[in-house]
């Protein structure tokens, strides 16, 4: 379960970097370094460039998130 206190958003994988990191542009136009939550390392959910996601991003630094979700579309 997400934590509360985290800013939920959607956007778009521009990049893929080493070390399962993703540069993500939100739908306000922002880029946010990301990485793959947990529950999807473990369920082998694989991201790929243009994929639509769900990020958390926490409000004390907003440069930095977590995927949470990958768009079936």
């Amino acid at each position: 379960m997400p934590r509360s206190d985290n800013i939920e958003t959607e956007g778009t994988v521009e990049e893929c970097l080493p070390g399962t990191k993703f540069k993500v542009k939100l739908d306000n136009g922002a880029i946010v370094l990301c990485t793959i939550a947990g529950k999807m390392r473990v369920n082998y959910i694989k991201v790929l460039l243009g994929d639509r996601v769900k990020v958390a991003i926490s409000p004390y630094d907003i440069t930095k998130g977590i995927i949470t979700f990958r768009s079936k579309s």
